[in-house]
């Protein structure tokens, strides 16, 4: 039996005028990079965003760090962290690192 999934939670913030250009940007996510996040191990991830630019995120993966780690070695993650990183308001470092992880204090199996 495989060990349950990691459940990750995690918030950012993006720049109220850049909010259509981010959305616009996620309905047309490069067929590479797709690739890339199931193969490292991003599974069941959604991007959830408010109207003030609050951005929610959510995955399932054997291990956040593992996962970081394979994106990080991607030639496809580093042109699409950079092109990214300007949507977003108090960053440090690459989008993918510098998300604020969110504690899980309830989940109904």
């Amino acid at each position: 039996m495989s060990a349950p999934l990691q459940r990750v939670c995690f918030q950012l913030q993006v720049r109220p005028e850049r909010l259509e250009e981010y959305k616009e940007r996620h309905r047309a996510v490069w067929p590479d990079m797709l690739a890339a996040l199931s193969a490292t191990g991003w599974h069941n991830y959604s991007l959830f965003l408010r109207p003030d630019g609050l951005l929610i995120g959510y995955l399932e993966t054997p291990s956040l760090q593992a996962a970081r780690d394979g994106m990080a070695r991607t030639e496809v993650n580093a042109r699409w962290q950079s092109e990214m990183a300007p949507f977003f308001v108090e960053l440090e470092g690459t989008p993918d690192q510098g998300f604020l992880q969110l504690e899980e204090v309830f989940h109904l199996e």
